[in-house]
């Protein structure tokens, strides 16, 4: 926290926005925006959003069984601080696909931002470039495609210029998937995701059809049926034929437009295993080799079958307990793919994440990172591009901090070593007398 004791780091010193805090909150009575607890976070995004995006925000598959085994599965695991570590000149970077990135964080790919702020995506965007962490843009997303790549390369040169994070002045961008009925839009997408600068696809799995959502449904909140986020659809130019073909015009008839916009990408139509190889060659074709990774895998041998077909990364995720209800929470799927094919593919952790110490449990289990979704979300409903900026760097000081506190110097350090199961029962004092 002081900053005379600036030792050279290969990030920045993610921990002095604390003292920022502090001292902007003593010295000019200028408070934080708000508290990052995530109850907290919670709370005012239900204040402030309509009950329909509170809805989509916060629903989840059937019973919610899932999304609350996504939180009880980090309380399987206990950190074992270290004492007396040199901790002065922390390294939060991690690698993924040749990059370093500065921290461990990656944001999850969320669709129709604008349902939580007017600007929808680009708030997300660019901060993620300002503080050098990966934005995933969702095939759902309300923003064209370019809008959002644009966003984050303007983020990404005034992190770097002020020193913010960014390490990579164009941004890292990665664009998640979800795979068209229609093979020409799914080229076109993957086309357009290549020329704005995204450096990777990530196809998810998990969703050939919305799961039963029980508050969602009872208020018919579905935000593309009523025409909403459609944007990224409406600017394709393999979509419009598809409007234009089906007598639909887009400008008279939003509605229409929405349903067919959102039918073609995520609804009544299963793929099978047999259509990896044409989805791998595409990308790879179109991004010159790029990063192709799976998002939704739980199992040891869909891992295996990821890693079989060619597969350079897999996300092991529950899509937050909103697809599922009842289904194995990622943390308890982590260890057993990590172990059958973390040697030879990238593995990333998605849902459940609420803070440092659950980031932390994750890369001790063998993540090389972890992503993050309903955290920003809260942030961008609070208070836009402001309440993401003070809801990541929030993030990241607190990792920064935990690992200070805790005596690890760097994420490689972060290992099975650092965590133990709980449930190892403390001897009795009188047990401790003999």
């Amino acid at each position: 926290m002081d900053p005379t004791n600036l030792p050279k780091r290969t990030t920045p010193h993610w921990s002095l926005y604390q003292r920022e805090c502090f001292e902007r909150g003593t010295a000019s009575h200028e408070l934080p925006p708000f508290d990052t607890h995530p109850d907290e976070l919670e709370r005012l995004a239900r204040e402030r959003l309509s009950i329909g995006g509170w809805s989509y925000a916060s629903c989840n598959a059937g019973l919610g069984t899932t999304h609350a085994r996504n939180r009880t599965a980090f309380d399987a695991y206990n950190i074992i601080p270290r004492m007396l570590v040199d901790t002065n000149a922390r390294d939060t970077t991690t690698t993924l696909f040749g990059k370093t990135l500065s921290s461990p964080f990656c944001i999850s790919p969320v669709g129709i931002n604008k349902i939580y702020h007017p600007e929808g995506e680009l708030p997300v965007a660019k901060v993620a470039g300002e503080l050098g962490i990966p934005y995933t843009l969702s095939t759902a997303g309300s923003v064209p495609i370019e809008a959002a790549g644009d966003a984050n390369k303007e983020g990404a040169r005034e992190g770097v210029k002020g020193g913010k994070g960014a390490q990579h002045q164009d941004g890292l961008r990665w664009f998640q998937l979800y795979l068209p009925h229609q093979d020409d839009l799914a080229v076109s997408l993957m086309q357009r995701a290549h020329d704005s600068g995204f450096e990777a696809c990530i196809w998810t799995l998990d969703t050939w059809q919305l799961a039963w959502r029980h508050l969602d449904i009872s208020l018919a909140n579905y935000g593309f049926y009523k025409g909403i986020g459609n944007d990224l659809g409406l600017s394709d130019p393999v979509f419009n034929k598809i409007l234009q073909e089906r007598g639909i015009d887009a400008k008279k008839d939003v509605k229409a437009a929405g349903r067919t916009w959102i039918d073609q990408i995520w609804h009544g139509k299963s793929f099978s295993w047999d259509k990896l190889p044409w989805v791998i060659s595409t990308w790879k074709r179109i991004s010159h080799d790029k990063p192709f990774l799976l998002k939704g895998i739980l199992s040891v041998d869909d891992a295996l079958k990821a890693k079989e077909m060619g597969c350079d990364g897999i996300v092991v995720s529950n899509h937050a307990g909103r697809q599922v209800d009842g289904s194995i929470s990622s943390l308890e799927a982590l260890p057993d793919i990590v172990a059958a094919v973390g040697k030879d593919m990238e593995i990333l952790f998605d849902s459940g994440v609420r803070g440092a110490s659950d980031a932390f449990k994750a890369l001790a289990l063998g993540a090389k990172a972890v992503m993050i979704g309903r955290l920003w979300i809260y942030g961008l409903s609070i208070q836009g591009e402001e309440g993401v900026r003070h809801v990541l760097r929030s993030l990241l000081a607190e990792f920064d901090i935990l690992m200070n506190c805790a005596g690890f110097r760097s994420v490689a350090e972060i290992n099975s070593t650092a965590i133990r199961k709980a449930g190892w029962v403390l001897p009795s004092r009188d047990d401790a007398k003999l």
